[in-house]
């Protein structure tokens, strides 16, 4: 059968002498893998819909379930200057890479496609890729099943200032259920009003944000204890994140 679909390359693998597997994460299929003959050759007309983070609109043929093969496709959004810029690119390597673990194949939802479609343009866009990215990842923690919730007390439900915030429990601790979980982080009203921001907000509207820069790093360790608690997930993509945060690159 013959498949049409809207989707963005989220992996891309040679596989032998000439051809390549690419994995989609589409709006309306999930997560599909389709095979690209001849994609490593010089003068293949479909090299570039098989490069990281293209957009695209890809037409593959496909027996009952398992690989495509693709036939023929047209690039809506081929995010070049992700691919061009390391930190850009390290950005985006991550952004794919954990969405890829966490859905499965086939796995229905426009909610995925219609995130990670903001998380790319947002980072092609000059946005803040640290706030574009955590936001990101709060959009991933909820779409898992794992959403935190900042708003009340996860455990009471009760509302008030408290600056207690429990990756373990799943969200922020009042002051009378601070105790159920000894390792609660204490962060700053900054950080509590982002993240109470980013459980509300769809990525398609974030604007440009100006965080200041110890914020941002408070932020990082406060969203890392949470998605390493709630899916901790070992992504190759965060680890060199993380050596280019370390040795300033």
């Amino acid at each position: 059968m013959l498949y049409r679909v809207e989707g963005i390359v989220i992996r891309s693998m040679d596989y032998g002498e000439g051809n390549k597997i690419i994995t989609l994460c589409t709006e309306t299929s999930g997560k599909i893998g389709v095979l690209v003959r001849g994609a490593k050759k010089v003068k293949s007309r479909h090299a570039a819909l098989t490069q990281p983070f293209t957009h695209g609109e890809y037409v593959f043929f496909r027996q009952n379930s398992g690989l495509g093969t693709l036939n023929q496709g047209e690039i809506i959004e081929s995010h070049f200057s992700l691919r061009e810029d390391l930190f850009l690119a390290a950005y985006a390597s991550y952004a794919c890479e954990l969405l890829d673990k966490t859905l499965q194949d086939e796995e229905i939802g426009s909610f995925w496609y219609t995130q990670l479609k903001a998380c790319l343009e947002g980072l092609s866009s000059g946005k803040d890729p640290q706030i574009v990215i955590h936001l990101f990842e709060m959009k991933i923690l909820q779409a898992a099943g794992y959403g935190p919730s900042f708003e009340n007390c996860v455990s009471c439900g009760r509302n008030d200032d408290s600056p207690y915030v429990s990756p373990r429990l799943g969200g922020k601790l009042c002051r009378g259920c601070r105790h159920q979980d000894p390792a609660a982080m204490q962060v700053t009203p900054g950080v509590l009003k982002l993240l109470t921001l980013f459980e509300r907000m769809d990525l398609r509207r974030l604007g440009n944000v100006e965080v200041k820069e110890e914020t941002k790093q408070e932020l990082k360790t406060v969203m890392r204890a949470f998605m390493d608690m709630q899916l901790g997930l070992k992504l190759k993509s965060l680890h060199f994140l993380d050596q280019l945060d370390k040795y300033e690159i």
